[in-house]
């Protein structure tokens, strides 16, 4: 029984997903509505938030799935030749991740920025940000004086700057990219 039960609960979870990802692609992130999710899959409404606390639960498992497919991306990259090569290698990443507001803000949240008590998946995918560009930085012709653990952990951190001022109407006339550039060539380039 146990069994069947397990199996029923799964496959109705990967029908809410599937019908999360449906109407994401045809609209938005932010567009999606609860409502429209547990009608495509057939299921109430209640059957939703036994699966997720609620629509960002729902959202912080698909954004993860999206940031983890670039990582995989990223860790199959060879060695990185400079700052340009870098932020070109983030840059697919970092365009998805600041796609829409709702995604930026979410991915901030659920990041343990926001000191949320949880570890959840985009936490996860924050680590194994960190260990992919630990491993470019320990081999590349980037500066030594720092453990490439915290040259990586500062990268993310001008990452997570950067995508955020591209939202503030101050200082959004920058390009993303460019801002990029000028904090990790900062803060990559060894000194002489």
């Amino acid at each position: 029984m146990t069994k069947t039960l397990q199996k029923r609960t799964l496959a109705t979870h990967s029908k809410l997903l599937e019908a999360a990802r449906a109407v994401i692609s045809e609209k938005s992130f932010e567009a999606l509505r609860v409502e429209e999710v547990v009608l495509r899959a057939g299921v109430a409404k209640g059957t939703f938030f036994s699966h997720f606390t609620d629509k960002d639960a729902l959202m912080e498992q698909l954004i993860s799935e999206h940031i983890n497919a670039y990582l995989n991306d990223l860790e199959l990259r060879k060695a990185l030749n400079d700052v340009e090569d870098f932020v070109e290698a983030l840059l697919p990443m970092i365009n998805f991740m600041t796609s829409e507001r709702y995604i930026f803000d979410l991915i901030l949240r659920y990041s343990g920025a926001a000191a949320i008590e949880k570890v959840g998946d985009i936490s996860m995918t924050f680590e194994r940000h960190v260990k992919v560009v630990s491993s470019w930085l320990a081999v590349g012709p980037f500066r030594d004086d720092i453990s490439p653990k915290l040259l990586a952990e500062g990268v993310q951190a001008f990452l997570v700057q950067a995508m955020a001022l591209k939202f503030c109407a101050l200082h959004n006339s920058e390009s993303l990219e460019d801002r990029l550039l000028t904090y990790l060539k900062a803060w990559l380039t060894p000194t002489l």
